[in-house]
Order: structure tokens, then C-alpha cells, then sequence
């Protein structure tokens, strides 16, 4: 629920900024200083379990980086649901971190703000060069033409998770490749309290993935090719209601779902309560939660019909984490040695073991630990049936209000109130009218 009302606030402050001059890091001037050599302020998301896990796993890296360079860290890990809305309010205040992590999805957003470091070719030469990144994470580090807001540092890809002890308790030989199979596997699952697939009706921009993959697989980008939102034609609305129906009409997400925003569904799955669960590199949250590999399994997220791909076979956004310099730190080299340490091949390599996600350095990848069932399904979808969100500059706010949308959907279905192809398309007719007019 936190995380709907951060970026609610979010969108408004956004609208601010982006007709604003943005200021980031505190200091003077448009490319950074050196004022401030010895130290350097980091907010980094929050990719483990908790918090903790977080500290846990960065604490040692940001250590050797201090004794590597003399230049002390300091950490804050960020929730998610507050993560969004501080960093637009640094970018209006000024009083901002020297390097933060965001969502890739929000890096044409905070382009827009003018508040962080280009990555033109020279910052880029700083930190190895821009060939040492992988092509579909640089995809989603801004405006197509522009140079990148980010720099990418942990990738990401949705695929289906499953519980491999409940799939043959049910008799279900294999896991689920198309919606409709996932559907019929759901309804044998969903009994005894238990239920089939998980999902985050309250997590917008969870929300915004799903629906954006089936507006995909429906025909549809959620806008125009020149940038305007066009979130009520027949495939958006189609995209909507089928992620809504999953809940609504095939009655495989518990009604309770409609209230979850902070991973509650993959505790349902790693206690067994839930069957399936749709998620971006899980491994690492279910091994902290007690489950040994064993007892999931992975496969491709489902498509409508066929194999993914391409065009509407795409089973997956372009998930991952960048790292942004706010371009006025107070230690511009600094934060730039910072960013080389944290996408350098050996931090790469330690990083993305820790949180289960895939390295979006070339070099990083080759490691033995990315070579697994697991990820090697999320490499193959980021390699061949993965699609970035829109790169637009009001991509944030429409995770705001199309989430939105769709976490109300969700609330209608779990209140047993009809939801109907009118009634997604009311919801969103209303989120189209909250965004800015081009």
C-alpha cells in the first residue's frame, strides 16, 4: 500500500520537475565538482529479502572500494515503495545522493529532469567503454538518440516459477507455456487453501510489467510511436483484463492478492501456498526463505500460443537496475570510479550471484554461476522474447496510473464486483486523462 501512495506523490512531483530546472547532489554547476574527494553518498534499491540482506551483501564491496581508492561510501538502501518519489524530490530540493540506483524503466523519466550525468562517450570511456554492456540493457538507459541517463547494472527478466512437489500432487506433467495452460493448471491447483498462481494487485509498476507484456502479446505498446499515451484501444484493454480475469474470472489468485505490494507472494510460494508465481530472478529471495533449488523449477513466462519471441510472442519486459550519477555531486570523480568498481567484471560476477539476477557486462556473464537452469532461461528470454518499456519521458506516470488502474481492477475482483471490458476501459480512460497533453 506504501508504494501506491509514494507514487502517487511521485507523478505530481515529476510534473514539477520536468518544467523545472533540476538539481541534484547539492553543488553548483552542470558537470559536477571535486569539493568533496574523500566521500561519497550511495542509495542503493532494494534488491534482497530485506534491507538487511541488502547491507549484507554491499557493506564488504563498498569496503574494498574504500580501500582500493580512499573514498568512503556511504550506504542507504532504499524500499522500493519509496524509492521513486525520493528521488524526484532530490532532483527539485537538490539535497540528492552522489550515485543512486533506479528502476531502468524510469530512466527516460528522470532523463527528462535534466538532474543526472549524461553517459556520453567519454563517461562511458571512464568506466571501459559502452561495448562491454550487454545490447538489451543498454536499451532501457533512456531516450532512443540521447545519451544514456544510466548505466546498467543488474539485469533482469520475468519468467514462471513453480513448485514442483504441487504440480505433481495435482498431476500436471509439466509447467505451463500459454496463458490458457496456465489457467487449466491453475484451476487443478487452486484448492485447499491453496491457489495457483501469486500475484501483487497493489505493486504498480509489478502491475505495469505484466500488463505491458500482454499489451504486447495483444498488439499493443500502450502508446503511440510518437509518445502519446494510448491506453484504451482493444489490445490495452484486452492486456488488462486478461491479467485482471486471472483473479477475476479463472479464480487462480487468492482475493487476498489484491492487497499485496511487497513481495507477499513469493512467501506464498516458498511456503507453498501458491503454485506459480510470475517474477524477475526469484532464486536468491526463495533460498533466503528456506526453499532448496530443488523443490522449483523455471520456465519461459507463458505466451498466448506458440514458443516466445519476437512481435507478440514477446513473454517479458527488459528488467533490470541502473546506476545514475546526480550530475552536480560534489564528486564527480569519484562517483564516476564508483560506477567503474561497481560494473567492473569482478563485482559483476559478485553482485549478481548474490541477488540471482544476470550481469549486464559481457565479460561477467561467462562465469560458470549464469549457466544454470535458472538463468539460463532469463538469458535466453532477455536474448530473443524480451521487449523494453516504452522509453518516453512520462513512462513513470503511466506506471502510475495505468498500476494504478489495474490495482483497483484487482481490488473489484476480489470484492466479487463484475469486471467487465467497459469497466477496464473506463479505468483506464481515466488514467489516459491524468497524463500530461502532448
Amino acid at each position: 500500500m506504501r508504494r501506491s501512495r509514494a507514487a502517487a506523490v511521485g507523478a505530481v512531483t515529476l510534473s514539477l520537475v520536468l518544467t523545472a530546472a533540476a538539481c541534484g547532489g547539492g553543488s553548483a554547476g552542470a558537470g559536477g565538482s571535486n569539493e568533496q574527494p574523500k566521500t561519497l553518498t550511495y542509495w542503493a534499491s532494494n534488491q534482497g529479502a530485506g534491507l538487511e540482506v541488502d547491507k549484507k551483501v554491499l557493506q564488504p564491496e563498498l569496503d574494498k572500494f574504500e580501500k582500493e581508492t580512499g573514498i568512503k561510501v556511504k550506504l542507504e538502501v532504499v524500499p522500493w515503495g519509496d524509492l521513486l518519489n525520493r528521488i524526484l524530490t532530490a532532483t527539485t530540493s537538490g539535497q540528492g545522493p552522489d550515485v543512486l540506483n533506479i528502476g531502468n524503466t524510469w530512466s527516460a523519466s528522470l532523463q527528462a529532469s535534466g538532474a543526472l550525468l549524461p553517459w556520453d562517450a567519454k563517461n562511458f570511456d571512464k568506466i571501459g567503454g559502452k561495448d562491454r554492456f550487454v545490447e538489451s540493457a543498454l536499451g532501457s538507459t533512456g531516450v532512443q538518440g540521447q545519451d544514456p541517463a544510466a548505466v546498467p547494472l543488474y539485469s533482469m527478466a520475468y519468467a514462471l516459477y513453480y513448485n514442483k512437489k504441487m504440480f505433481e500432487d495435482a498431476g500436471i506433467a509439466k509447467p505451463p507455456a500459454t496463458w490458457d495452460e496456465v489457467a487449466a493448471a491453475g484451476k487443478k491447483l487452486s484448492k485447499d487453501g491453496k491457489w495457483g498462481l501469486g500475484a501483487e494487485g497493489s505493486n504498480l509498476s509489478n502491475n505495469i510489467h505484466q500488463v505491458f507484456v500482454l499489451g504486447k502479446q495483444h498488439g499493443t505498446d500502450f502508446f503511440t510511436p510518437d509518445g502519446k499515451a494510448d491506453f484504451t484501444s482493444d489490445g490495452a484493454v484486452a492486456a488488462v483484463k486478461q491479467y485482471v480475469d486471472l483473479m477475476a474470472k479463472d479464480k487462480i489468485i487468492a482475493p487476498g492478492n489484491a492487497e499485496y505490494a511487497q513481495n507477499q507472494s513469493l512467501s506464498d510460494f516458498a511456503t507453498d501456498k501458491t503454485a506459480m508465481v510470475l517474477w524477475q530472478t526469484a532464486s536468491a529471495t526463495f533460498k533466503s526463505q528456506g526453499m532448496n533449488e530443488d523443490e522449483w523449477g523455471v520456465a519461459p513466462a507463458p505466451v498466448q500460443s506458440g514458443a516466445p519471441g519476437q512481435g507478440t510472442a514477446v513473454n517479458s519486459m527488459v528488467a533490470g537496475i541502473n546506476m545514475a550519477v546526480f550530475k552536480n555531486t560534489k564528486n564527480i570523480d569519484g562517483a564516476t570510479k564508483f560506477v567503474q568498481f561497481m560494473t567492473g567484471d569482478e563485482e559483476q560476477t559478485i553482485l549478481n550471484k548474490a541477488y540471482g539476477s544476470i550481469p549486464p557486462v559481457k565479460a561477467a556473464q561467462e562465469d560458470p554461476a549464469f549457466n544454470g537452469p535458472a538463468l539460463s532461461v532469463l538469458r535466453e528470454t532477455l536474448a530473443t522474447s524480451a521487449a523494453a518499456l516504452p522509453q518516453v519521458p512520462e513512462e513513470s506516470q503511466f506506471e502510475t496510473v495505468v498500476g494504478t488502474a489495474v490495482k483497483e481492477l484487482f481490488a473489484d475482483a476480489a470484492a466479487g464486483r463484475p469486471v467487465t471490458e467497459a469497466s477496464v476501459r473506463a479505468k483506464l480512460d481515466k488514467a489516459q486523462q491524468q497524463m500530461p497533453k502532448k
